[in-house]
């Protein structure tokens, strides 16, 4: 059918609308669907981590202090005697024993004088022996004057003497003698008796002449005991077991008495000093056990002792300073190194530990994550005392929550979680 012109040309115009109204319509349906999904967020993926339970223990407790570790005994080895180093027994480091040789200096000029010391007291033993065998005194013998040979007969002769003026008197009494024959036997009986008086004092006079042989004696036997010490001098020895920290002396060097040739620290054990606060002052006494860490032994704990305690509280800080001896028989700790110093009490107490890989730092903070209905709760804790591979919590967690303990650096506060 044949539409008229004017009719054609309307149609054409309303079904042209048309179609451009379908097509926007179909345009703007498919960017609004377009614009929803790319609007629409991924859900994040869960973390897996592992967990354990908060526990409850009894810790015992502890005060902690640093402190720098010192020898607790310490020498300046220095020569007695003046002298060339003529050998050289140690070197830095090395372990020495009381009595060994640290440096040995020249000895010829010692040993003669020892030698010439020597000599003097063996000719003054000779002139000794002499003159006791001039009174007839043995070595070691007690001197008595009637025991000298010549006493011995002037006494026996005056004895008889006197026994004979005895009979004498009896003699003169009954006229069998004459008055001038007494008077003669008297006379001969007091030159014996001044005789053997005479003879006694000479004796005296010669053990004079043998003490003085022994005070000489005595004075040649210190010479050489002199001699023999100074002969020693000359073989320097380390006074205490320990090592070597210090050897200034050389093979060549000239030493002069009081001079340092080494420096000798004993290692076992060491001395650790600490302040503790004023309110601890009723729990520390000597003999409380200590347990020491430095750096340089991140896993391991030194055990010690109190052994000392300062009678004042320094004024300033209101500490009380105390000394403990560490030990350290293989000499795995060195003077100098900086420990922490725990200072075990008797007393327990109730503490909440989780593993140390469950803290995590941020910003300054520390922080452990709780898991509660497969979500991460993030939870501000006050770390305490290690106890091992845990660490107290004196804050933040209960005991049996559950934590994380791994991938804790990838938690956040409401995250998702897999176990």
């Amino acid at each position: 059918m044949s539409l008229p012109g004017p009719l054609k040309l309307t149609l054409l115009f309303l079904l042209a609308g048309a179609t451009g109204a379908s097509l926007t319509g179909c345009s703007r349906s498919n960017g609004q669907g377009n614009n929803a999904r790319a609007s629409a967020s991924p859900t994040p993926a869960a973390i897996a981590v592992s967990t354990t339970a908060a526990v409850l223990r009894q810790l015992p407790r502890y005060f902690e202090a640093n402190g720098s570790l010192a020898a607790n005994q310490q020498a300046d080895v220095a020569a007695e005697t003046s002298g060339k180093v003529a050998a050289v027994g140690v070197d830095l480091g090395s372990s020495v024993r009381r009595g060994q040789m640290i440096v040995k200096l020249d000895d010829a000029d010692f040993r003669i004088r020892v030698e010439q010391a020597q000599a003097q007291l063996d000719q003054a033993k000779a002139t000794l022996r002499q003159n006791e065998a001039k009174i007839g005194l043995r070595p070691g013998q007690k001197f008595n004057p009637e025991n000298v040979p010549e006493v011995k007969a002037a006494r026996f002769a005056f004895e008889l003497a006197d026994k004979n003026l005895k009979r004498f008197e009896k003699l003169v009494e009954t006229g069998d003698i004459s008055r001038s024959a007494y008077d003669q036997q008297k006379s001969q009986r007091d030159q014996m008796e001044e005789q053997y008086q005479a003879l006694i004092h000479l004796a005296q006079q010669n053990y004079a002449t043998v003490a003085n042989s022994q005070a000489a004696v005595d004075a040649a036997a210190t010479q050489v005991a002199l001699a023999k010490r100074n002969l020693g001098y000359t073989v320097v020895v380390s006074p205490m077991p320990g090592y070597v920290s210090e050897r200034p002396a050389d093979v060549g060097e000239y030493v002069s008495p009081q001079q340092k040739v080494a420096t000798v620290v004993n290692l076992n054990p060491l001395r650790v000093r600490i302040d503790i606060p004023e309110e601890a002052i009723p729990q520390v006494h000597t003999g409380e056990s200590v347990s020491v860490s430095v750096s340089g032994y991140p896993d391991r704990n030194f055990a010690g002792r109190v052994a000392r305690v300062s009678p004042n509280v320094t004024t300033a800080s209101r500490t009380l300073t105390i000394e403990a001896d560490v030990e350290n028989s293989k000499a795995e700790l060195k003077p100098g190194q900086f420990a922490t110093v725990r200072i075990l009490l008797p007393q327990t107490a109730s503490a909440v530990l989780v593993p140390q890989r469950s803290l995590r730092t941020i910003s300054g903070s520390t922080y452990v994550f709780v898991i509660k209905n497969g979500h991460a709760e993030q939870r501000l804790v006050q770390a305490g005392q290690t106890e091992g591979d845990l660490v107290e919590l004196k804050s933040g967690v209960a005991a049996d929550e559950i934590v994380a303990t791994s991938n804790v650096d990838q938690l956040s506060d409401g995250v998702a979680i897999t176990q």
